[in-house]
């Protein structure tokens, strides 16, 4: 009866255990929709959430005074914005959006001007600026204005570009005695080809919206006033799908641009085939057969 009463109270132990274990995950999960939801007032930018089902987050730039441009505690705040994004399951894209007169006129030159090299190196300046391009939720920027220098390579980190009809772009840093340093040399180049990107950098000249379109640097052009809401309407689409998915395909867009092309469609073929693999793959394509709409569930 002893060892009948130990392994029952082992049982109940054990039950109660993972209760609380099961419990603790619970709370865990809400604080971190908590977290990820409630709202935050930042300094050098505003969060705030657009769409019908308030599923598209929308980063504005908030530094007028200087044109939106680029200081350390602007980017930490992107950074911090991104990351409570990333953390909430109920949005699907995020937009980064400036003013009407200007998306980013470049990083903080103020701010910049006493760095030595030394500095730079031991402090590894710029690496983190890099959040952008690390998201794994669909980021667009809506350009209006002036995207240059650092504003032109925050726009590039972006995974789509819209730009209103009067955004100019441009690598200016040249002028300055310096060269692009997150990313204006590597991006321009594979967004438009060597020559636009050497005639860009080394010159420092502005191109227009229209240009930056026909370079292909550029998705769509739309009038100022109706940017971001066509930013938020991509966006919006793109909630529609499976998360899961989406940043299957997205990452294998991105791989494009690191692998040879044999290597890319192998990468690409073994993503198609881990899609068989997802709940939403057999959702969606159920849907298609029956002809309804598909109800994704991230699996």
């Amino acid at each position: 009866m002893a060892n009948i009463g130990r392994l029952l109270a082992s049982r109940v132990g054990g039950q109660l255990v993972r209760n609380a274990t099961i419990n603790q995950q619970q709370q865990q999960s809400n604080l971190l929709r908590f977290y990820s939801a409630a709202p935050k007032s930042y300094e050098f930018i505003k969060a705030e959430l657009k769409g019908e089902k308030n599923n598209v987050a929308l980063i504005t730039l908030n530094r007028p005074k200087a044109l939106n441009a680029l200081c350390n505690g602007l980017v930490a705040e992107i950074s911090d914005a991104l990351d409570r994004y990333e953390a909430d399951d109920s949005i699907g894209a995020i937009v980064i959006t400036g003013s009407e007169k200007a998306f980013a006129a470049g990083a903080d030159i103020k701010e910049m001007q006493p760095n030595t090299y030394a500095k730079c190196i031991n402090t590894d300046f710029l690496a983190n600026w890099t959040r952008v391009a690390k998201s794994q939720k669909p980021i667009i920027a809506a350009v209006n204005g002036y995207a240059l220098g650092g504003g032109c390579e925050l726009a590039m980190m972006c995974d789509i570009i819209y730009a209103g009809e009067k955004a100019r772009f441009g690598q200016p840093e040249i002028a300055l005695g310096t060269i692009p340093g997150a990313g204006g040399t590597q991006r321009t180049t594979r967004a438009m080809g060597k020559s636009k990107a050497m005639e860009m950098c080394l010159t420092g000249n502005m191109i227009t919206a229209e240009e930056a379109e026909r370079s292909g640097l550029v998705s769509k052009v739309f009038p100022a006033d109706k940017l971001v809401d066509e930013a938020v309407k991509l966006g919006e689409k793109i909630s529609t799908f499976s998360p899961l998915i989406v940043r299957l395909c997205k990452e294998a867009v991105n791989t494009s641009y690191e692998m040879s092309l044999n290597e890319g469609l192998r990468f690409e073929r073994r993503h198609f085939h881990a899609t068989f693999s997802t709940k939403d793959r057999l959702e969606g394509m159920t849907a298609f057969v029956e002809k309804r709409a598909p109800k994704f569930s991230n699996e």
